[in-house]
């Protein structure tokens, strides 16, 4: 877990690094099960219990999670952006009032 004192550049690469991780993990694994013949027996870790499942529910459930991480950090990715535009615009507004208050001080 990234500490409060870690800068944000940091903490989002250290995200974009376990996101990028995941998604390659996930690939690895549909590479794996497109291999697996029908009749193979394919398992799913279920806390400390290996659980038999069907080999299409499971190439399913790694395409969908695949999907969901992609989304979630094309969201993430549009919510940094709307906040970096937001701190651009505000930080716009305070060099105006600054310039403001720098003219009022220069005429006084």
């Amino acid at each position: 877990m990234a500490s409060s004192s870690t800068s944000p550049a940091i903490r989002e690469m250290q995200r974009d690094l376990e996101v990028s991780d995941s998604i390659r993990f996930l690939g690895a694994c549909v590479q794996e099960l497109e291999l697996v013949n029908d009749e193979a027996n394919v398992y799913k870790l279920i806390g400390p219990v290996l659980v038999k499942q069907d080999l299409a529910e499971a190439k399913a459930n790694v395409k969908k999670r695949i999907e969901y991480i992609s989304a979630e950090l094309k969201r993430m990715d549009r919510a940094l952006k709307d906040l970096e535009e937001k701190q651009n615009g505000k930080k716009e507004s305070i060099f105006k009032l600054q310039q403001k208050m720098q003219a009022v001080q220069a005429k006084a």
